[in-house]
């Protein structure tokens, strides 16, 4: 396991969103930064912005989990909540954005952030040679999108499978042709990965290098929440416990003796454990596997 959850601001993101603002002009980093985010992409850009010494402003949907809300604001970001989703949220950060001039950074539709967040996958085959698969979580598609391009120009050999929520699939659905009207948008534990629409520079690159994206249910993602808790003594988001999943509940499409799961991020509501576990119990407790 890739433990991202372990970064400083518990996810990922952080990766990305460095990798972008570190390149940003003097004149860009006058006119301030803005971005919208579920939450851990909020964190990265922050932190990012605090260090490069320019001001933050995060767009987050109203139903973001409150740790991930605090943290933001920790890290010297002003937070305005608004909207039921990560769309709403974002449209709302694109219309602000237009007005002041500030520059937009953009949780996933971006090279320089998925070039930093190809930099997972190059610690991986770095740290594990043997590694014959990688199964990535996704919502936008920039972690995936940087897997695949790291591990296809590096190890083509190696298989990289995205892992999305049931009830939110889009790019499991475009990677597999299926009509977009029948794909789900609905609430989910893992609320990190749950974008209605992933982006189009990560969908090229998702469909051009990935080797299959498949889906989890609630139920396999609230039990691999508890295994990674009570087994692995580990706090994973909903987000983070997909790709763990699609291991535990024996998802892959095929046999795979070196697997490479990363866990992208571990910023839990902690107030959600109660229904987590409630949810789990439909599949059996972690104590099962």
């Amino acid at each position: 396991m890739k433990l991202e959850n372990l970064q400083k601001t518990g996810s990922f993101k952080v990766r990305g969103a460095f990798n972008k603002i570190s390149q940003l002009s003097d004149e860009e980093c006058s006119r301030g930064i803005i971005a919208a985010s579920a939450g851990n992409h909020a964190q990265g850009v922050a932190l990012a912005g605090r260090e490069k010494g320019v001001p933050v402003t995060v767009y987050m949907p109203e139903t973001t989990p409150e740790a991930k809300v605090m943290a933001t604001r920790h890290y010297g970001a002003k937070v305005i909540l608004v909207g039921k989703n990560f769309e709403e949220a974002y449209a709302a950060s694109k219309k602000e954005q237009l007005f002041t001039g500030a520059v937009f950074v953009h949780p996933f539709d971006d090279l320089a952030i998925i070039e930093g967040q190809a930099t997972v996958a190059m610690e991986m085959l770095q740290q594990c040679p043997d590694l014959d698969t990688i199964v990535v979580p996704a919502g936008g598609g920039g972690l995936l999108a940087g897997t695949a391009i790291a591990v296809k120009l590096i190890r083509p050999s190696v298989r990289v499978i995205g892992v999305q929520a049931q009830s939110a699939s889009a790019i499991a659905s475009i990677f597999h042709g299926t009509n977009n009207s029948l794909v789900p948008f609905l609430p989910t534990i893992a609320e990190g990965i749950k974008v209605k629409e992933p982006g189009k520079l990560t969908t090229k690159i998702i469909k051009s290098y990935v080797d299959d994206v498949i889906t989890v249910t609630e139920q396999e993602i609230a039990s691999s929440i508890l295994f990674m808790l009570e087994r692995e003594k580990m706090l994973v988001e909903g987000a983070g416990a997909a790709s763990v999943a699609a291991v535990l509940h024996r998802r892959l499409p095929f046999y795979s003796s070196n697997i490479g799961i990363i866990v992208s991020g571990g910023n839990f509501d902690i107030g959600k454990l109660a229904a987590c576990r409630k949810t789990a119990t439909e599949l059996g407790t972690p104590s099962s596997f």
